[in-house]
Protein backbone atom coordinates (compact mmCIF):
# COMPACT_ATOMS: atom_id res chain seq x y z
CA UNK A 1 0.00 0.00 0.00
CA UNK A 2 1.51 3.29 -1.14
CA UNK A 3 2.43 5.81 1.75
CA UNK A 4 -0.61 8.87 2.72
CA UNK A 5 0.65 12.34 0.33
CA UNK A 6 2.20 14.60 3.43
CA UNK A 7 -0.21 17.61 4.85
CA UNK A 8 1.00 20.57 5.90
CA UNK A 9 2.13 19.13 9.33
CA UNK A 10 3.50 15.81 8.29
CA UNK A 11 5.86 17.05 5.57
CA UNK A 12 9.07 14.65 5.35
CA UNK A 13 12.49 15.41 6.75
CA UNK A 14 15.86 16.22 5.10
CA UNK A 15 16.62 13.17 3.15
CA UNK A 16 18.49 10.41 5.20
CA UNK A 17 20.13 7.38 3.45
CA UNK A 18 20.20 5.07 6.23
CA UNK A 19 16.48 6.00 7.43
CA UNK A 20 15.11 5.69 4.19
CA UNK A 21 17.00 1.85 4.02
CA UNK A 22 16.20 1.19 7.33
CA UNK A 23 12.45 2.14 6.71
CA UNK A 24 11.97 -1.55 4.92
CA UNK A 25 14.07 -3.94 7.17
CA UNK A 26 12.75 -6.82 6.40
CA UNK A 27 12.87 -6.03 2.43
CA UNK A 28 16.53 -5.01 2.80
CA UNK A 29 17.29 -8.11 4.55
CA UNK A 30 16.23 -10.07 2.29
CA UNK A 31 18.14 -8.30 -0.59
CA UNK A 32 21.08 -8.38 1.52
CA UNK A 33 21.09 -11.67 2.31
CA UNK A 34 20.00 -12.75 -1.57
CA UNK A 35 23.15 -10.59 -2.80
CA UNK A 36 25.58 -12.51 -0.21
CA UNK A 37 24.19 -15.84 -1.92
CA UNK A 38 25.14 -14.65 -5.07
CA UNK A 39 28.46 -13.45 -4.25
CA UNK A 40 29.51 -16.90 -2.66
CA UNK A 41 28.09 -18.52 -5.75
CA UNK A 42 30.78 -16.82 -7.91
CA UNK A 43 33.42 -17.42 -5.14
CA UNK A 44 32.56 -21.07 -5.38
CA UNK A 45 32.71 -21.66 -9.17
CA UNK A 46 36.79 -20.90 -9.61
CA UNK A 47 37.22 -23.49 -6.87
CA UNK A 48 34.92 -25.88 -8.10
CA UNK A 49 36.74 -25.24 -11.65
CA UNK A 50 40.11 -26.08 -10.06
CA UNK A 51 38.60 -29.86 -8.44
CA UNK A 52 37.22 -30.50 -12.04
CA UNK A 53 40.77 -30.02 -13.55
CA UNK A 54 42.50 -31.83 -10.90
CA UNK A 55 39.56 -34.89 -11.54
CA UNK A 56 40.34 -34.47 -15.16
CA UNK A 57 44.01 -34.97 -14.43
CA UNK A 58 43.59 -38.23 -12.19
CA UNK A 59 40.96 -39.21 -14.59
CA UNK A 60 37.74 -38.73 -11.97
CA UNK A 61 33.90 -38.99 -12.88
CA UNK A 62 33.41 -35.20 -13.32
CA UNK A 63 29.53 -35.29 -12.97
CA UNK A 64 30.30 -34.48 -9.30
CA UNK A 65 31.70 -30.88 -10.19
CA UNK A 66 29.94 -29.93 -13.13
CA UNK A 67 26.59 -30.65 -11.18
CA UNK A 68 27.86 -28.82 -8.62
CA UNK A 69 28.90 -25.84 -10.75
CA UNK A 70 25.42 -25.67 -12.80
CA UNK A 71 23.77 -25.41 -9.36
CA UNK A 72 25.96 -22.59 -8.27
CA UNK A 73 25.65 -20.62 -11.48
CA UNK A 74 21.97 -20.66 -11.42
CA UNK A 75 21.32 -20.78 -8.22
CA UNK A 76 23.97 -16.92 -8.14
CA UNK A 77 21.89 -15.90 -11.34
CA UNK A 78 18.29 -16.40 -9.27
CA UNK A 79 19.78 -15.02 -6.26
CA UNK A 80 21.03 -12.02 -7.63
CA UNK A 81 17.77 -11.47 -9.49
CA UNK A 82 15.35 -11.95 -6.45
CA UNK A 83 17.98 -9.54 -4.89
CA UNK A 84 17.72 -6.50 -7.46
CA UNK A 85 13.56 -6.69 -7.77
CA UNK A 86 14.10 -6.38 -3.70
CA UNK A 87 16.53 -3.22 -3.74
CA UNK A 88 14.12 -1.94 -6.64
CA UNK A 89 11.42 -1.54 -4.28
CA UNK A 90 12.98 -0.30 -1.95
CA UNK A 91 14.07 2.51 -4.48
CA UNK A 92 11.58 3.32 -5.60
CA UNK A 93 9.50 3.61 -2.33
CA UNK A 94 11.78 6.24 -1.57
CA UNK A 95 11.68 8.11 -4.37
CA UNK A 96 7.97 8.62 -4.09
CA UNK A 97 7.99 9.35 -0.45
CA UNK A 98 10.66 11.85 -1.66
CA UNK A 99 8.91 13.62 -4.70
CA UNK A 100 5.48 13.71 -3.21
CA UNK A 101 7.65 15.39 0.28
CA UNK A 102 9.35 18.41 -2.44
CA UNK A 103 5.82 18.67 -3.80
CA UNK A 104 4.15 19.15 -0.84
CA UNK A 105 7.13 21.65 0.58
CA UNK A 106 7.49 23.60 -2.93
CA UNK A 107 3.16 24.25 -2.69
CA UNK A 108 4.06 25.48 0.86
CA UNK A 109 6.58 27.94 0.68
CA UNK A 110 6.11 31.56 0.21
CA UNK A 111 5.18 32.91 -3.00
CA UNK A 112 8.81 35.25 -3.15
CA UNK A 113 10.48 32.21 -2.65
CA UNK A 114 8.85 30.38 -5.30
CA UNK A 115 9.15 32.71 -7.64
CA UNK A 116 13.06 33.46 -7.24
CA UNK A 117 14.27 29.85 -7.68
CA UNK A 118 11.31 29.45 -10.89
CA UNK A 119 9.01 26.48 -11.60
CA UNK A 120 11.92 25.01 -14.05
CA UNK A 121 14.40 24.46 -11.27
CA UNK A 122 11.68 23.17 -8.55
CA UNK A 123 10.43 20.54 -11.05
CA UNK A 124 14.16 19.75 -11.56
CA UNK A 125 14.05 18.71 -7.91
CA UNK A 126 11.21 16.22 -8.44
CA UNK A 127 12.22 14.57 -11.78
CA UNK A 128 16.09 14.26 -12.53
CA UNK A 129 17.30 15.20 -8.91
CA UNK A 130 15.17 12.45 -7.28
CA UNK A 131 16.00 9.74 -10.34
CA UNK A 132 19.48 10.82 -8.81
CA UNK A 133 18.90 9.94 -5.91
CA UNK A 134 16.92 6.40 -6.78
CA UNK A 135 19.88 4.71 -8.11
CA UNK A 136 21.70 5.52 -4.13
CA UNK A 137 19.74 2.50 -2.98
CA UNK A 138 20.97 -0.09 -5.65
CA UNK A 139 24.51 1.62 -5.38
CA UNK A 140 24.63 1.78 -1.64
CA UNK A 141 24.04 -2.01 -1.32
CA UNK A 142 26.18 -2.65 -4.63
CA UNK A 143 29.06 -1.06 -2.56
CA UNK A 144 29.81 -3.14 0.34
CA UNK A 145 28.76 -6.54 -1.33
CA UNK A 146 31.70 -5.65 -3.89
CA UNK A 147 33.93 -4.81 -1.39
CA UNK A 148 33.41 -7.92 0.63
CA UNK A 149 33.41 -10.19 -2.89
CA UNK A 150 36.76 -8.30 -3.43
CA UNK A 151 38.27 -8.88 0.32
CA UNK A 152 36.82 -12.39 -0.11
CA UNK A 153 38.40 -12.82 -3.23
CA UNK A 154 41.37 -11.50 -2.48
CA UNK A 155 41.46 -14.29 0.94
CA UNK A 156 40.88 -17.03 -1.76
CA UNK A 157 44.21 -15.73 -3.83
CA UNK A 158 45.93 -15.43 -0.72
CA UNK A 159 45.26 -19.49 -0.03
CA UNK A 160 46.12 -20.31 -3.43
CA UNK A 161 49.28 -17.91 -3.95
CA UNK A 162 50.34 -14.95 -1.54
CA UNK A 163 52.78 -13.80 -3.80
CA UNK A 164 50.59 -13.44 -6.91
CA UNK A 165 47.96 -11.79 -4.73
CA UNK A 166 50.55 -9.12 -3.94
CA UNK A 167 51.14 -8.61 -7.39
CA UNK A 168 47.33 -7.95 -7.87
CA UNK A 169 47.10 -5.52 -4.52
CA UNK A 170 49.92 -3.53 -5.95
CA UNK A 171 47.85 -2.59 -9.48
CA UNK A 172 44.89 -2.32 -7.76
CA UNK A 173 45.88 0.17 -5.43
CA UNK A 174 47.44 2.20 -8.20
CA UNK A 175 43.68 2.24 -9.96
CA UNK A 176 41.89 3.00 -6.81
CA UNK A 177 44.03 5.34 -6.39
CA UNK A 178 43.22 7.12 -9.63
CA UNK A 179 39.46 6.49 -9.99
CA UNK A 180 39.21 8.48 -6.68
CA UNK A 181 40.96 11.54 -7.85
CA UNK A 182 38.36 10.93 -11.01
CA UNK A 183 35.14 10.96 -8.82
CA UNK A 184 35.95 14.10 -6.16
CA UNK A 185 35.07 16.03 -9.33
CA UNK A 186 32.41 14.30 -10.80
CA UNK A 187 30.40 15.40 -7.50
CA UNK A 188 30.52 19.19 -7.87
CA UNK A 189 29.97 18.74 -12.05
CA UNK A 190 26.79 16.73 -10.91
CA UNK A 191 25.42 19.33 -8.88
CA UNK A 192 26.58 22.23 -11.78
CA UNK A 193 24.77 20.18 -14.45
CA UNK A 194 21.42 20.00 -12.44
CA UNK A 195 21.77 23.76 -11.88
CA UNK A 196 21.83 23.60 -15.75
CA UNK A 197 18.67 21.21 -16.38
CA UNK A 198 16.78 23.74 -13.70
CA UNK A 199 17.77 26.46 -15.78
CA UNK A 200 16.82 25.26 -19.07
CA UNK A 201 13.39 23.82 -17.54
CA UNK A 202 12.63 27.66 -16.40
CA UNK A 203 12.52 29.50 -19.22
CA UNK A 204 11.39 26.67 -21.67
CA UNK A 205 8.11 26.14 -19.12
CA UNK A 206 8.02 30.34 -19.38
CA UNK A 207 8.39 30.23 -22.97
CA UNK A 208 5.73 27.69 -23.58
CA UNK A 209 3.10 29.75 -21.28
CA UNK A 210 3.98 32.80 -23.23
CA UNK A 211 3.66 30.59 -26.82
CA UNK A 212 0.66 32.14 -27.61
CA UNK A 213 2.50 36.03 -27.37
CA UNK A 214 5.91 34.76 -28.79
CA UNK A 215 3.51 33.52 -31.99
CA UNK A 216 2.09 36.75 -31.85
CA UNK A 217 5.00 38.95 -32.36
CA UNK A 218 7.05 36.59 -34.02
CA UNK A 219 9.29 36.23 -31.42
CA UNK A 220 10.43 32.77 -32.20
CA UNK A 221 14.04 33.70 -32.96
CA UNK A 222 14.15 35.70 -29.87
CA UNK A 223 13.40 32.34 -27.39
CA UNK A 224 15.36 30.32 -29.30
CA UNK A 225 18.63 32.84 -28.97
CA UNK A 226 17.73 32.61 -25.11
CA UNK A 227 17.00 28.89 -25.34
CA UNK A 228 20.26 28.09 -26.92
CA UNK A 229 22.00 30.22 -24.98
CA UNK A 230 20.38 27.91 -21.40
CA UNK A 231 21.17 24.43 -24.16
CA UNK A 232 25.03 25.98 -24.16
CA UNK A 233 25.75 26.15 -20.87
CA UNK A 234 24.09 22.35 -20.52
CA UNK A 235 26.23 21.02 -22.90
CA UNK A 236 29.18 23.01 -21.99
CA UNK A 237 29.08 21.45 -18.53
CA UNK A 238 28.08 17.97 -19.65
CA UNK A 239 30.64 17.52 -21.47
CA UNK A 240 32.83 18.16 -18.52
CA UNK A 241 31.01 15.23 -17.02
CA UNK A 242 30.90 13.44 -19.85
CA UNK A 243 34.98 13.78 -19.86
CA UNK A 244 35.50 12.38 -16.36
CA UNK A 245 32.85 9.76 -17.05
CA UNK A 246 34.79 8.55 -20.32
CA UNK A 247 37.92 9.04 -17.87
CA UNK A 248 36.63 5.92 -15.67
CA UNK A 249 36.07 2.69 -17.89
CA UNK A 250 39.49 3.93 -19.22
CA UNK A 251 41.68 3.99 -16.23
CA UNK A 252 39.67 0.53 -15.28
CA UNK A 253 40.54 -1.18 -18.61
CA UNK A 254 44.05 -0.22 -18.54
CA UNK A 255 44.70 -1.52 -14.36
CA UNK A 256 42.93 -4.33 -15.40
CA UNK A 257 45.10 -5.11 -18.74
CA UNK A 258 48.14 -4.27 -16.59
CA UNK A 259 46.95 -6.52 -13.65
CA UNK A 260 46.43 -8.90 -15.87
CA UNK A 261 50.11 -8.72 -17.21
CA UNK A 262 52.12 -8.45 -14.40
CA UNK A 263 50.08 -12.07 -13.05
CA UNK A 264 50.44 -13.54 -16.22
CA UNK A 265 54.38 -12.84 -16.32
CA UNK A 266 54.86 -13.29 -12.08
CA UNK A 267 52.59 -16.70 -12.57
CA UNK A 268 54.72 -18.28 -15.53
CA UNK A 269 57.58 -17.42 -13.69
CA UNK A 270 56.43 -19.63 -10.64
CA UNK A 271 55.25 -22.05 -12.69
CA UNK A 272 58.73 -22.67 -14.49
CA UNK A 273 60.22 -22.66 -11.08
CA UNK A 274 58.03 -25.54 -9.87
CA UNK A 275 56.86 -23.10 -6.82
CA UNK A 276 53.14 -23.25 -8.68
CA UNK A 277 50.85 -25.89 -10.02
CA UNK A 278 48.83 -25.47 -13.38
CA UNK A 279 45.83 -26.08 -11.61
CA UNK A 280 46.13 -23.53 -8.74
CA UNK A 281 47.22 -20.89 -11.52
CA UNK A 282 44.01 -21.46 -13.35
CA UNK A 283 42.07 -20.86 -10.27
CA UNK A 284 44.21 -17.81 -9.83
CA UNK A 285 43.36 -16.41 -13.18
CA UNK A 286 39.72 -17.18 -12.88
CA UNK A 287 39.58 -15.08 -9.43
CA UNK A 288 41.67 -12.50 -11.04
CA UNK A 289 38.92 -11.84 -13.68
CA UNK A 290 36.12 -12.15 -11.31
CA UNK A 291 37.81 -9.52 -9.32
CA UNK A 292 38.01 -7.29 -12.65
CA UNK A 293 33.65 -6.76 -12.41
CA UNK A 294 33.63 -6.29 -8.58
CA UNK A 295 36.42 -3.74 -8.81
CA UNK A 296 34.61 -1.84 -12.16
CA UNK A 297 31.36 -2.14 -9.71
CA UNK A 298 33.02 -0.15 -6.96
CA UNK A 299 35.11 2.80 -9.42
CA UNK A 300 31.41 2.92 -11.29
CA UNK A 301 29.71 3.13 -7.91
CA UNK A 302 31.55 5.44 -6.20
CA UNK A 303 30.84 7.83 -9.25
CA UNK A 304 27.16 7.04 -9.63
CA UNK A 305 27.31 7.25 -5.24
CA UNK A 306 29.00 11.20 -5.97
CA UNK A 307 25.79 12.04 -8.66
CA UNK A 308 23.39 10.65 -5.90
CA UNK A 309 24.99 12.72 -3.24
CA UNK A 310 24.73 15.63 -5.06
CA UNK A 311 21.25 15.29 -5.89
CA UNK A 312 20.45 14.27 -2.71
CA UNK A 313 21.97 18.26 -0.71
CA UNK A 314 20.32 19.72 -3.73
CA UNK A 315 16.59 18.10 -2.67
CA UNK A 316 17.83 18.81 1.01
CA UNK A 317 18.61 22.64 0.20
CA UNK A 318 15.07 23.16 -1.10
CA UNK A 319 13.55 20.77 2.08
CA UNK A 320 15.61 23.22 4.42
CA UNK A 321 14.09 25.87 3.12
CA UNK A 322 11.39 27.62 5.46
CA UNK A 323 7.63 27.28 5.06
CA UNK A 324 5.35 29.76 4.50
CA UNK A 325 3.53 29.25 7.81
CA UNK A 326 4.80 29.97 11.06
CA UNK A 327 5.95 26.81 12.46
CA UNK A 328 3.92 26.90 15.80
CA UNK A 329 1.00 27.42 13.71
CA UNK A 330 -0.49 23.94 13.93
CA UNK A 331 -0.71 24.64 17.97
CA UNK A 332 -2.67 27.82 17.67
CA UNK A 333 -6.05 28.81 17.94
CA UNK A 334 -7.82 31.11 15.11
CA UNK A 335 -8.98 34.33 17.06
CA UNK A 336 -12.74 34.50 17.06
CA UNK A 337 -13.71 37.92 14.63
CA UNK A 338 -14.61 40.86 16.60
CA UNK A 339 -18.50 41.47 15.72
CA UNK A 340 -17.74 45.72 15.06
CA UNK A 341 -13.92 45.56 14.02
CA UNK A 342 -13.43 46.27 9.95
CA UNK A 343 -12.76 43.70 7.66
CA UNK A 344 -8.89 45.13 7.02
CA UNK A 345 -6.83 48.06 8.34
CA UNK A 346 -3.94 48.82 7.43
CA UNK A 347 -1.37 51.27 9.58
CA UNK A 348 1.36 52.90 8.05
CA UNK A 349 2.02 49.44 5.93
CA UNK A 350 5.25 49.57 3.48
CA UNK A 351 6.58 46.94 1.22
CA UNK A 352 9.16 46.20 -1.06
CA UNK A 353 9.43 43.59 -3.34
CA UNK A 354 12.67 42.02 -3.59
CA UNK A 355 15.22 42.96 -6.22
CA UNK A 356 14.07 46.43 -6.26
CA UNK A 357 14.99 49.38 -5.04
CA UNK A 358 11.91 51.13 -4.86
CA UNK A 359 8.94 50.47 -2.59
CA UNK A 360 5.81 49.37 -3.93
CA UNK A 361 3.89 50.56 -1.08
CA UNK A 362 5.09 53.53 1.44
CA UNK A 363 3.14 53.77 4.75
CA UNK A 364 -0.36 53.10 3.13
CA UNK A 365 -3.11 53.58 5.75
CA UNK A 366 -6.80 52.29 5.39
CA UNK A 367 -9.84 50.43 6.45
CA UNK A 368 -12.03 48.33 4.34
CA UNK A 369 -15.74 48.20 6.28
CA UNK A 370 -17.08 44.62 7.47
CA UNK A 371 -19.85 44.62 4.54
CA UNK A 372 -20.06 46.04 1.47
CA UNK A 373 -18.53 46.76 -1.35
CA UNK A 374 -14.74 48.42 -1.57
CA UNK A 375 -13.10 49.28 -4.59
CA UNK A 376 -8.96 50.17 -5.05
CA UNK A 377 -8.55 51.74 -7.66
CA UNK A 378 -5.80 53.81 -9.48
CA UNK A 379 -3.19 54.03 -12.52
CA UNK A 380 -0.95 50.84 -12.83
CA UNK A 381 2.18 50.78 -10.40
CA UNK A 382 -0.18 51.97 -7.84
CA UNK A 383 0.40 49.15 -5.74
CA UNK A 384 -3.34 47.76 -5.71
CA UNK A 385 -2.23 44.44 -6.31
CA UNK A 386 0.48 44.28 -3.61
CA UNK A 387 -2.34 45.50 -1.29
CA UNK A 388 -4.40 42.54 -1.75
CA UNK A 389 -1.22 40.14 -1.62
CA UNK A 390 -0.46 41.83 1.91
CA UNK A 391 -3.72 41.42 2.82
CA UNK A 392 -4.21 37.35 2.44
CA UNK A 393 -0.34 36.98 3.77
CA UNK A 394 1.34 35.90 0.35
CA UNK A 395 3.91 38.39 1.30
CA UNK A 396 5.08 40.03 4.58
CA UNK A 397 4.85 43.71 5.24
CA UNK A 398 8.09 45.70 5.57
CA UNK A 399 6.65 47.56 7.95
CA UNK A 400 3.69 48.70 9.28
CA UNK A 401 0.81 46.33 11.22
CA UNK A 402 -2.14 44.66 9.18
CA UNK A 403 -5.60 43.44 11.10
CA UNK A 404 -7.58 41.35 10.09
CA UNK A 405 -11.71 41.30 11.40
CA UNK A 406 -10.46 42.86 14.54
CA UNK A 407 -6.94 40.54 14.99
CA UNK A 408 -3.44 41.28 13.61
CA UNK A 409 -2.90 39.57 10.81
CA UNK A 410 0.13 37.57 12.02
CA UNK A 411 -1.87 36.53 14.89
CA UNK A 412 -4.13 34.39 12.82
CA UNK A 413 -2.88 30.90 11.82
CA UNK A 414 -1.82 30.94 8.38
CA UNK A 415 -4.56 28.57 7.19
CA UNK A 416 -7.33 29.81 9.56
CA UNK A 417 -6.39 33.35 7.73
CA UNK A 418 -7.23 32.16 4.54
CA UNK A 419 -10.23 30.29 5.23
CA UNK A 420 -11.49 33.79 5.88
CA UNK A 421 -11.04 34.85 2.72
CA UNK A 422 -12.03 33.75 -1.49
CA UNK A 423 -9.20 35.44 -3.54
CA UNK A 424 -9.73 35.35 -7.70
CA UNK A 425 -6.28 36.61 -8.81
CA UNK A 426 -6.07 38.25 -12.46
CA UNK A 427 -4.74 34.97 -14.25
CA UNK A 428 -8.73 33.48 -12.81
CA UNK A 429 -6.05 30.55 -11.95
CA UNK A 430 -8.09 27.19 -12.19
CA UNK A 431 -6.03 24.08 -11.11
CA UNK A 432 -5.82 20.82 -13.60
CA UNK A 433 -8.89 19.16 -11.76
CA UNK A 434 -12.59 18.63 -12.99
CA UNK A 435 -14.61 21.81 -12.67
CA UNK A 436 -16.31 20.39 -9.27
CA UNK A 437 -13.43 20.11 -7.66
CA UNK A 438 -12.26 23.88 -8.80
CA UNK A 439 -15.51 25.25 -7.98
CA UNK A 440 -15.44 24.15 -4.12
CA UNK A 441 -11.83 25.03 -3.78
CA UNK A 442 -11.69 26.12 -0.04
CA UNK A 443 -15.02 25.08 1.56
CA UNK A 444 -14.94 22.55 4.44
CA UNK A 445 -17.35 20.52 2.90
CA UNK A 446 -18.88 19.54 -0.62
CA UNK A 447 -21.62 21.79 -2.12
CA UNK A 448 -24.24 19.82 -3.66
CA UNK A 449 -25.31 19.86 -6.85
CA UNK A 450 -27.94 22.78 -6.62
CA UNK A 451 -25.55 25.02 -5.63
CA UNK A 452 -22.92 24.49 -7.73
CA UNK A 453 -26.02 24.42 -10.61
CA UNK A 454 -27.23 27.68 -8.99
CA UNK A 455 -23.51 29.59 -9.48
CA UNK A 456 -22.85 28.82 -12.52
CA UNK A 457 -25.91 30.22 -13.48
CA UNK A 458 -25.55 33.49 -11.43
CA UNK A 459 -21.75 33.87 -13.88
CA UNK A 460 -23.71 32.58 -17.19
CA UNK A 461 -21.93 29.68 -17.25
CA UNK A 462 -23.96 26.69 -16.62
CA UNK A 463 -24.02 25.88 -20.81
CA UNK A 464 -20.50 25.83 -21.11
CA UNK A 465 -20.12 23.57 -18.43
CA UNK A 466 -22.79 21.44 -18.78
CA UNK A 467 -21.16 21.18 -23.02
CA UNK A 468 -18.00 19.78 -22.03
CA UNK A 469 -17.18 15.62 -22.07
CA UNK A 470 -18.12 15.13 -18.52
CA UNK A 471 -19.85 18.20 -16.89
CA UNK A 472 -18.76 19.14 -13.48
CA UNK A 473 -16.88 16.09 -13.66
CA UNK A 474 -14.20 17.12 -16.77
CA UNK A 475 -10.75 17.53 -16.18
CA UNK A 476 -10.43 21.02 -17.10
CA UNK A 477 -6.85 22.25 -18.65
CA UNK A 478 -5.01 20.80 -22.36
CA UNK A 479 -7.61 19.57 -24.13
CA UNK A 480 -10.93 20.23 -22.04
CA UNK A 481 -9.77 23.98 -21.14
CA UNK A 482 -12.03 27.04 -20.81
CA UNK A 483 -11.51 30.59 -22.63
CA UNK A 484 -10.13 33.40 -20.59
CA UNK A 485 -13.62 34.65 -20.26
CA UNK A 486 -14.89 31.38 -19.28
CA UNK A 487 -12.05 30.87 -16.58
CA UNK A 488 -13.14 34.34 -15.42
CA UNK A 489 -16.55 33.41 -14.81
CA UNK A 490 -15.55 29.50 -13.13
CA UNK A 491 -13.33 32.12 -10.34
CA UNK A 492 -15.97 34.27 -9.54
CA UNK A 493 -18.61 31.32 -9.11
CA UNK A 494 -15.71 29.13 -7.11
CA UNK A 495 -15.87 32.99 -5.10
CA UNK A 496 -19.60 33.10 -4.71
CA UNK A 497 -20.13 29.53 -3.25
CA UNK A 498 -16.80 30.36 -0.47
CA UNK A 499 -18.58 30.68 2.90
CA UNK A 500 -16.24 33.67 3.57
CA UNK A 501 -15.74 37.04 5.28
CA UNK A 502 -13.87 38.76 2.86
CA UNK A 503 -14.08 38.57 -1.12
CA UNK A 504 -10.79 39.75 -2.68
CA UNK A 505 -11.26 40.56 -6.43
CA UNK A 506 -8.34 41.37 -8.38
CA UNK A 507 -9.16 42.51 -12.14
CA UNK A 508 -12.56 40.46 -12.30
CA UNK A 509 -14.28 42.26 -15.02
CA UNK A 510 -11.13 42.86 -17.68
CA UNK A 511 -11.83 39.57 -19.97
CA UNK A 512 -15.99 40.18 -19.48
CA UNK A 513 -18.28 41.28 -21.82
CA UNK A 514 -21.52 44.25 -21.47
CA UNK A 515 -23.99 41.19 -20.49
CA UNK A 516 -21.45 39.07 -18.12
CA UNK A 517 -20.62 42.07 -16.85
CA UNK A 518 -23.92 42.82 -15.82
CA UNK A 519 -23.92 39.48 -13.89
CA UNK A 520 -20.45 40.30 -12.16
CA UNK A 521 -21.90 43.85 -10.39
CA UNK A 522 -25.25 41.27 -9.53
CA UNK A 523 -22.92 38.89 -8.39
CA UNK A 524 -20.74 41.47 -6.40
CA UNK A 525 -23.79 43.25 -5.18
CA UNK A 526 -25.31 39.98 -3.40
CA UNK A 527 -22.00 38.99 -1.79
CA UNK A 528 -21.38 42.66 -0.44
CA UNK A 529 -24.87 42.25 1.81
CA UNK A 530 -23.41 39.89 4.10
CA UNK A 531 -19.42 40.36 3.24
CA UNK A 532 -16.45 42.70 2.66
CA UNK A 533 -15.62 42.74 -0.98
CA UNK A 534 -12.57 44.20 -1.79
CA UNK A 535 -12.48 44.58 -5.82
CA UNK A 536 -9.14 45.84 -7.57
CA UNK A 537 -10.07 47.28 -10.99
CA UNK A 538 -8.73 49.61 -13.80
CA UNK A 539 -12.37 49.55 -15.35
CA UNK A 540 -14.33 52.01 -13.44
CA UNK A 541 -17.56 51.07 -14.30
CA UNK A 542 -17.70 49.07 -10.68
CA UNK A 543 -16.58 52.16 -9.11
CA UNK A 544 -20.44 54.18 -9.18
CA UNK A 545 -21.84 51.59 -7.05
CA UNK A 546 -19.11 51.06 -4.41
CA UNK A 547 -19.79 51.80 -1.05
CA UNK A 548 -16.05 52.92 -0.59
CA UNK A 549 -13.29 53.77 -2.53
CA UNK A 550 -9.67 53.98 -2.01
CA UNK A 551 -7.51 55.71 -4.47
CA UNK A 552 -3.90 54.93 -4.79
CA UNK A 553 -0.95 56.39 -6.57
CA UNK A 554 2.88 55.46 -6.61
CA UNK A 555 2.35 53.22 -3.66
CA UNK A 556 0.66 55.01 -1.62
CA UNK A 557 -3.34 56.40 -0.46
CA UNK A 558 -4.39 59.93 -1.99
CA UNK A 559 -7.51 59.39 -0.95
CA UNK A 560 -10.64 57.27 0.55
CA UNK A 561 -14.18 58.01 0.78
CA UNK A 562 -17.37 57.04 -1.20
CA UNK A 563 -17.36 58.27 -5.52
CA UNK A 564 -19.41 61.44 -5.63
CA UNK A 565 -17.39 62.37 -2.39
CA UNK A 566 -13.94 62.00 -3.80
CA UNK A 567 -14.94 63.59 -7.48
CA UNK A 568 -15.80 66.60 -5.35
CA UNK A 569 -12.53 66.80 -3.53
CA UNK A 570 -9.63 64.46 -5.33
CA UNK A 571 -8.63 65.80 -8.24
CA UNK A 572 -5.82 62.65 -8.87
CA UNK A 573 -9.87 60.32 -8.65
CA UNK A 574 -11.68 62.96 -11.22
CA UNK A 575 -8.89 62.86 -13.95
CA UNK A 576 -8.43 58.91 -13.68
CA UNK A 577 -12.70 58.77 -13.94
CA UNK A 578 -12.65 61.15 -17.08
CA UNK A 579 -9.92 59.48 -18.85
CA UNK A 580 -11.48 56.05 -18.22
CA UNK A 581 -15.26 56.70 -18.15
CA UNK A 582 -16.58 60.10 -19.62
CA UNK A 583 -19.61 61.85 -18.07
CA UNK A 584 -21.31 59.12 -16.72
CA UNK A 585 -19.32 58.55 -14.18
CA UNK A 586 -18.86 62.26 -13.25
CA UNK A 587 -22.07 62.89 -12.27
CA UNK A 588 -23.01 64.35 -16.05
CA UNK A 589 -20.52 67.29 -15.21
Amino acid sequence: MADQPPTAETLVPPFRLRRELAAQPVRLVVALLLAVAATAAGLALPLLVQKIVGDFSAHRSLAPGLLMMAGAAVGGALAQALSGFQLARIGERMTYRLRVGIMAHALRLPLPVVRARGTGDLAARVTSDAQLLRQVVEVATQLPLAALSVLATLGVMVWIDWVLTAVTVAALAVLTVLVLVIMRRMRSNVSGQQDAVGRIAQRFTANLEALTTIKAYRAEPVADRALAGDAEELRAVSLTGARLGALVPAVLTLGNQFAMIAVILTGGARLAAGDLEVAAFAAFLLYLLQTVPSVNTLATGFGRLQAGLAARDRCNELLALPLEADPDDADRTAPAPEPDAPAVVFRSVSYTHAGSGEAALRAVSFSVPRTGLTAVVGPSGAGKTTALSLVGRFVRPSAGAISVLGHDAGSWPLGALRARMAYVDQAFTLLEATARENLQLGRVGPAADGELAEALAAVGLAEDVARLPQGLDTVLGRESDLSGGQRQRMALARALLADTDIVLLDEPTSQLDGLNELRFREIVERLARRRAVVVVAHRLSTVQRADHVIMMNRGTVVDAADHPTLLTRCLPYRELVASQAGPSLLGGR
